[in-house]
């Protein structure tokens, strides 16, 4: 399984990712919401009943009246509003500031979630290397007592040696024992992060030493921070807030102003009429219409719009200095993943080095103590100089491969394009 497949079955999985889609989707909708406001409200209205009259005059008999008739009404009605001083335009900037908000927080998820797999991946890669050095220390080390255990039996060596190599052996156990749960660990960590089981069998490719990475970086990290602080997906989700906020503003106040409105209605219904007191009711159809324009005019409001304007104001104000913290965190963060990756780039060359020069010390031991003339120290220490420049390797490479992943995702640019083919 390569990182691309990971960080696929991830982002079709994590909750995260599919909140911040939700929150899109839902934006999206208020924004028809807000447009919607600019077009005529139609509705209609029927009523059927069954209209049962009696009417009895006390003395006058004659008077008196019964009548019985199934009733229907419709009616249409047309509202339209005409002019309101610019809250529909507000309440659609607003709409549409919170739609851009929504979407630059989605790509700030998604880069999360890109960076957080990849970490995890390589931590997995790391200690999956690392169970493989583990390994062949213990078969070295188990080689190494087997030898020292057959020159004290011959008599050419001291009965310390033996322990010394055995005490070696013993504790190339134990962390192989560790090394292994750690491995099974990072692995059960990335199912997870794969909206997998944490016991779901998983495997991934062993750290290779590909073409050295180079030591010049082509912007300087000044650059590059000023570059995320104008379009990392965090800062533009902030910038979009700010505008929603003053648009709120705007919204809130010109919803304390006068409203005009075109207004219209036509009803029909067939209720029954009489000419009067006593007399029969006859069939009969009604009409009813009218068409005109509606001035409101809200004149007091108990001081309730300076509050939501003041409210407003405040939350504007909040939401700009939330913008202020997150251009500072964007530069934090790509200040440090900057130099974390310079790091990575010049520890690569160093772990080369370090693993030659291991490698030829523990020949040489090996070959010194196998020849007698050496002592069962020296050859115990450049074994575990030896582990520990082959750990380092493994720890380089990854970290080279993350650091350089983390500095894209801190400027904004992890995609899907930057982790095909790991």
């Amino acid at each position: 399984m390569v990182l691309a497949d990971a960080v696929e079955r991830a982002l079709c999985n994590n909750p995260k990712t599919r909140a911040a889609w939700a929150g899109v989707k839902e934006q999206a909708a208020a924004v028809g919401v807000a447009r919607a406001a600019y077009l005529p409200t139609l509705s209609a209205n029927w009523q059927g009943v069954r209209d049962q009259s009696v009417t009895n005059v006390s003395d006058q008999p004659q008077l008196g009246s019964r009548s019985s008739a199934t009733v229907q009404s419709e009616s249409a009605t047309l509202n339209w509003l005409l002019f309101d001083f610019g809250g529909r335009s507000a309440a659609l900037r607003n709409a549409d500031a919170l739609l851009a908000a929504a979407r630059a927080t989605q790509d700030a998820a998604l880069q999360a979630q890109f960076d957080t797999v990849a970490k995890d991946y390589y931590g997995a890669q790391s200690t999956q290397g690392a169970l493989a050095v583990a390994n062949d220390v213990e078969k070295t080390t188990r080689d190494s007592m087997v030898a020292a255990q057959a020159r004290v039996e011959r008599g050419v060596a001291p009965i310390t040696d033996a322990l010394q190599a055995e005490t070696q052996h013993d504790d190339a156990v134990f962390n192989l024992a560790k090394t292994r749960g750690d491995a099974q660990m990072a692995i059960g960590t990335l199912a997870s992060d794969m909206g997998l089981d944490p016991s779901q069998s998983l495997s991934v490719p062993p750290v290779t030493q590909t073409q050295l990475p180079g030591h010049a970086f082509n912007e300087s990290v000044e650059a590059l921070i000023d570059q995320a602080k104008t379009t990392h997906p965090s800062v533009l989700a902030a910038q979009a807030q700010v505008e929603a906020a003053r648009a709120k503003v705007a919204q809130t106040r010109v919803q304390g102003l006068p409203s005009v409105s075109l207004v219209a209605k036509y009803g029909r219904s067939n209720q029954p009429q009489s000419l009067g007191l006593g007399m029969p009711t006859f069939p009969a159809t009604g009409h009813d219409s009218y068409v005109g324009v509606q001035v409101t005019i809200p004149l007091l409001e108990g001081f309730s719009r300076h509050y939501q304007i003041d409210q407003a104001r405040a939350e504007q104000e909040r939401q700009q200095d939330l913008l202020d913290d997150a251009r500072k965190q964007v530069a934090l963060d790509v200040w440090n993943s900057y130099y974390a990756l310079q790091t990575a780039t010049e520890n690569t060359h160093n772990s080369v080095r370090l693993l030659a020069i291991a490698q030829r010390a523990y020949q040489a031991a090996e070959h010194r103590y196998n020849a007698g003339v050496g002592n069962i120290l020296e050859l115990l220490n450049t074994q575990t100089a030896l582990a520990n420049a082959r750990l380092r390797q493994v720890q380089a490479l990854t970290d080279w491969d993350y650091a350089r992943l983390d500095l894209a995702s801190k400027l904004g640019h992890l995609t899907i394009d930057n982790v095909a083919g790991q």
